[in-house]
């Protein structure tokens, strides 16, 4: 049986949650914190989206569809919900994936809270959506596509 998650208890301690596989539960936590804001980042083209997926998360998701691997089948029950199949050997299915979830995402959360945020803009578009100053040091970008190989 689903069970709704104490999100209080599981970012105990922590003020924001990003990327993968915490965007898979978008919905969840935009409703448990109504008025955090909501961060969308996207890429240049859902074709580089599909590259970066292809080469990090992918690979795992298929081996966690492996009926002995136990362990894995969180991860690819995650991807399964992104994609609404665990057919995922056909591009045209991955970027409808893509766009229906960034299609999504735009039509449910509010204006006021939605921050879109294409990957390379750095801290501008943030820090100008939640009213900070911009920081001096260079933006962390970390878990890139070279770092998974």
């Amino acid at each position: 049986a689903d069970e709704t998650p104490n999100w209080d208890a599981l970012f105990d301690g922590f003020v924001a949650a990003v990327d993968w596989p915490t965007s898979m539960f978008w919905r969840e936590l935009s409703a448990a914190y109504p008025d955090a804001p909501v961060l969308l980042s996207y890429r240049d083209a859902a074709e580089t989206w599909l590259a970066s997926v292809e080469a990090t998360i992918l690979p795992y998701a298929r081996m966690a569809q492996a009926p002995d691997w136990r362990e894995g089948r969180g991860l690819a029950q995650l991807f399964a919900r992104f994609t609404g199949t665990t057919d995922w050997d056909h591009r045209e299915v991955l970027l409808a994936a893509h766009d229906r979830h960034y299609k999504t995402v735009r039509a449910s959360v509010p204006a006021h809270r939605l921050i879109d945020w294409p990957t390379g803009a750095g801290w501008e578009p943030i820090c100008t959506a939640l009213g900070r100053p911009v920081p001096a040091e260079p933006f962390p970008w970390t878990n890139r596509r070279e770092d998974w190989e």
